[in-house]
């Protein structure tokens, strides 16, 4: 897949949920001559022992890339406290919302702080996301730190979800079955 970025940035922070919807986006930033540092901020993540398989897997896969791993805090009281209210809210609606903006802002704040102008997400692969509600956090998150700007592209196209299927199994990855959060966890169970 061809990629152009916003003012043909060669430099971008990829704020990453997990290996597998990191793998292929990776991939092709790299063969398009752009160079990701991966920033890892999911406190959503639930419970502890899931973040940190996740994350081990996201650190195997980016550094065995030579590529920069940010390990930002897991800190899911905040997250939790965050979403107050909105525990019964269902999966793709405002509390999907209100959890992007909440690490999207971080992902934004991030990359003001350390010298980034763009910034991404993986989030914007899952066919079970709301590509529109990732787009609608990453913009407002952009907004909150001048100097930056998140570049909206739907990860899903271009062959990427086929890819990213074919890394999964070339590299073993844990796929996780639910996106991370324990309301997620709880309506899988149900179901």
């Amino acid at each position: 897949m061809k990629l152009q970025t916003p003012n043909n940035e060669n430099k971008v922070l990829l704020h990453s949920c997990c290996a597998p919807c990191s793998s292929a986006i990776i991939e092709c930033l790299l063969a398009n001559g752009i160079r990701p540092t991966v920033f890892y901020y999911n406190p959503n993540i639930y419970p502890r022992a899931e973040y940190e398989i996740r994350k081990a897997e996201a650190i195997r896969y980016v550094q065995g890339l030579g590529l920069d791993f940010i390990d930002a805090d897991y800190d899911y009281p905040a997250w939790r406290s965050c979403m107050s209210g909105m525990e019964n809210e269902p999966e793709r609606g405002n509390r999907c919302l209100k959890c992007f903006i909440h690490r999207l802002t971080e992902t934004a704040r991030y990359a003001s702080e350390h010298g980034f102008t763009l910034f991404t997400t993986t989030l914007a692969s899952s066919r079970w996301k709301n590509l529109e509600q990732i787009n609608r956090a990453g913009q407002r998150a952009a907004s909150l730190y001048p100097g930056t700007t998140y570049w909206e592209q739907n990860w899903r196209k271009g062959g990427l979800q086929n890819r990213r299927n074919e890394l999964l199994k070339e590299f073993n990855f844990y796929n996780q079955q639910y996106c991370g959060c324990e309301f997620s966890m709880q309506a899988r169970t149900e179901r």
